[in-house]
């Protein structure tokens, strides 16, 4: 059988490696780990394995994820900024 990947608040110290539930409630006040699954006292294994791979190195940052408005809204930006800086350019 698989392991489960919604896991217990003891569990979940357990996994993350702290040696009690004070030190991992002070991890997740902090925000070194993260919070329990919204509405539930479950934490999701991949999230701590997530949390760990930033503070190891392994993910050095988390990547945003444009909607596609939001990548076409940013291209424009670029495209104008572009634009000034050709104005200016030749304004020289």
């Amino acid at each position: 059988m698989a392991e489960p990947r919604g896991i217990s608040k003891k569990q979940a110290a357990a996994y993350a490696g702290c040696e009690s539930l004070s030190a991992f409630n002070e991890w997740v006040r902090r925000g070194i780990m993260p919070k329990p699954i919204p509405g539930t006292r479950k934490w999701d294994r991949k999230a701590i394995d997530a949390a760990l791979d930033r503070l190891s190195g392994l993910q050095p940052k988390i990547e945003a994820q444009l909607t596609p408005y939001d990548a076409w809204k940013a291209s424009q930006n670029a495209s104008a900024a572009e634009r000034d800086q050709l104005v200016h350019k030749k304004a020289r």
